[in-house]
């Protein structure tokens, strides 16, 4: 039975696609979800704007990127648990290492359109199945 699903967004369609078929496979198993945005090394900006500062970082447009999907999938699936955090890495990176903490039992992922050299060199999905310790599926999420 899967109980914990984890995918990852970010402010693509394919993302939000693939955070919305994982939410249906949580919603149909009786599972929780868990949504995960990656924001590579930390990088932060002060921005002064009069006598104010603002800090502003990759880091909360992550969080704000992993609110706006939580928000979506929520509303379309009530009775859903479903937690989410920002973490520093790359994707791939990211999305496995959340796997392995939570035990998780599923990782989504959408097929994001790869061409040219990232194609050559591998996409996150290729990546995260390598190290996942979990089972991996990848949502079809581009149109033709």
């Amino acid at each position: 039975m899967t109980k914990l699903i984890v995918t990852g967004v970010d402010d693509s369609e394919t993302a939000a696609a693939a955070a919305a078929k994982a939410a249906e496979i949580a919603a149909a198993f009786g599972g929780r979800l868990h949504i995960l945005s990656a924001y590579g090394d930390l990088d932060a900006e002060t921005i002064n704007i009069g006598t104010d500062e603002i800090l502003v970082s990759n880091e909360q447009e992550a969080e704000q990127t992993v609110h706006q999907v939580l928000a979506t999938l929520r509303a379309a699936h009530p009775d859903l648990e479903i937690t989410s955090a920002a973490a520093e890495g790359r994707p791939g990176d990211a999305l496995v290492k959340a796997a392995e903490a939570l035990n998780a039992d599923l990782i989504v992922l959408g097929n994001k359109r790869v061409q040219g050299i990232a194609r050559v060199l591998g996409s996150i999905a290729r990546d995260v199945a390598a190290h996942a310790p979990c089972d991996v599926y990848i949502a079809h999420t581009h149109q033709r």
